[in-house]
């Protein structure tokens, strides 16, 4: 399969996945606003997505799946579910015990992350609440993802790009039924604690569908007692330093919501809210294209076909700068029209709105570098260099925080957003460094010249969404249809503004597209 279908099947269900994701926070915002609730929600939130990045779909995944696929295609289906089994054991047992141990300690969790929350009254407490009944959502999506990874390997997408879906659908159930119970006399609270139960009912509703997608492909894995094989202490021993490196960027992410809790009550929200507004591009383009692109540079390494695997890594770079560059630059411009169109009512206020859509425009300049990121690490994963993205991934790591105490004092949360940008350009520019000193890739002239003229492209764009935002400038806090017609007639533009120049300039070449779609890798 060809890796412009296996990023397009990823990559339309990962965009219907970010577009309920993104009504789901609309929601959200008009219900609770930038309140204590919805603070306390959020932070609940980020611990079991944060440490669910860090165990399943960072470390494990970019580990278990060259390895799993390897046994597969090379040692044949039974030495490969052996391979499973015993990792799922030991996986369990580890997941059991950490998520107990967390919820323990979730007090001096929330301290060491939202310490300023004690000073408003009846937050850090209800932050804690909300975090342990959310934090077995942790296990239970730890081993869809291992499950979806399996799926992978055997060139099977579509199960795992479609468990986010239920999530979403699940919260969007909660947060009805908390809507209901304020409505019966309840408060905010009983908003945040039904989205809370909802985020565990979510996670067992996706382990259910993942285990009946797994045996409909003809798998059958079976939990046994764990035991530390060969195989699964060569897993262990590989995970231990890509966990290090995913660890590294997952505390990126507890840095910045450190310093948002820190900042006036809503922040944390605010900066939730944009990143959705951010994320929808990034999870269409870079998830998707990193996802697809894993298993097919493995096959091509191991099977000793450099060539191949140099112009799989350049087809992506070219891929994901023709997205990422304009949604990049149509989000930054357009960012008050998305914000105040999308988000402006119920509690969510006009006030709010400024200030997110300075921080969707910090946070969407780095989104080119983002997406290439998820491109270019797969280039480190599949020759099983583990160890040179947990170097590069701590230098960046260093970069956030520095920048963090310069800017955030001064520009508060969209300072903090910026911060977000530069660690992005850190981390891309040392990664290609790296890549084209070892000889792994190189940017060739075909695609340096592509990138450049997307980037004319890109401006053509800029400049005609620039005078149109004045033209519907009445529109965008108007009646339904009104700010719908006014970002279909933005986004239409845009689209055709870019598609056109693209064309033009030659960074849109029908021949090359023919390619990138029909020839398997």
């Amino acid at each position: 399969m060809s890796l412009a279908r296996n990023a397009g099947t990823v990559g339309g269900l990962t965009a219907l996945s970010r577009v309920f994701g993104f009504l789901r926070d609309m929601l959200l915002a008009r219900l609770l606003g930038a309140s204590l609730a919805a603070d306390a929600f959020q932070l609940a939130f980020v611990l079991p997505n944060t440490f669910r990045r860090l165990f399943a779909e960072g470390a494990f995944s970019v580990v278990f799946v060259p390895m799993y696929s390897r046994a597969l295609h090379g040692e044949g289906e039974e030495q490969a579910a052996r391979f499973a089994d015993q990792v799922l054991a030991i996986f369990v047992v580890v997941l059991l015990g950490f998520t107990a141990l967390a919820m323990l300690a979730m007090p001096a969790i929330v301290w060491l992350l939202a310490g300023e929350f004690r000073t408003v009254p009846g937050k850090f407490e209800l932050s804690i609440t909300l975090a342990r009944i959310t934090f077995p959502y942790l296990g239970l999506v730890s081993v869809v993802a291992m499950l979806s990874g399996l799926l992978n390997a055997r060139n099977r997408f579509v199960p795992g790009a479609s468990v986010p879906l239920l999530l979403n659908f699940v919260l969007l159930a909660g947060m009805g039924i908390g809507a209901l119970l304020r409505r019966q006399g309840g408060d905010d609270n009983s908003i945040a604690v039904a989205l809370a139960v909802a985020v565990t009912v979510a996670g067992i509703v996706q382990l259910g569908y993942m285990l009946w997608a797994v045996r409909r492909a003809g798998v059958r894995l079976s939990l046994r007692l764990p035991r530390l094989t060969p195989q699964v202490k060569r897993l262990a021993l590989q995970i231990l330093p890509t966990t290090a490196g995913a660890g590294i960027y997952q505390a990126s992410q507890f840095v910045d919501t450190f310093f948002a809790t820190t900042l006036p009550q809503g922040s944390l929200s605010l900066l939730k809210y944009g990143d959705r507004l951010h994320q929808l591009p990034l999870g269409i383009v870079g998830i998707a294209l990193g996802t697809a692109i894993l298993p097919m540079l493995s096959r091509h390494i191991h099977s000793g076909e450099q060539a191949e695997a140099q112009a799989l890594q350049a087809r992506s770079v070219e891929m994901a700068t023709l997205l990422a560059l304009p949604a990049a630059a149509a989000l930054a411009v357009c960012s008050p029209a998305f914000v105040t169109a999308l988000f402006v009512g119920g509690r969510f206020t006009h006030g709010d709105a400024a200030v997110m859509a300075g921080v969707v425009t910090a946070l969407v300049i780095g989104l080119p570098a983002q997406v290439l990121v998820k491109v270019l690490q797969p280039g480190f994963y599949a020759r099983e260099d583990v160890r040179t993205p947990v170097l590069v991934a701590g230098l960046a790591l260093l970069a956030n925080i520095a920048v963090n105490f310069v800017v955030v004092p001064r520009f508060g949360i969209v300072g903090l957003a910026a911060a977000t940008t530069v660690t992005a350009l850190i981390n891309v520019v040392v990664l290609v460094t790296i890549l084209r000193l070892r000889g792994w890739f190189r940017l060739t002239g075909e695609v340096a010249g592509r990138i450049a003229r997307q980037l004319l492209a890109t401006l053509a764009m800029v400049a005609v969404l620039q005078e149109m935002l004045p033209l519907f400038a009445d529109w965008y806090a108007a009646g339904f249809f009104a700010r719908l017609t006014a970002l279909a007639a933005l986004m239409g533009a845009g689209l055709v503004t870019f598609f056109a120049a693209a064309f033009l300039t030659g960074a849109l070449d029908k021949q090359r597209l023919l390619q990138l779609v029909r020839r398997g890798s």
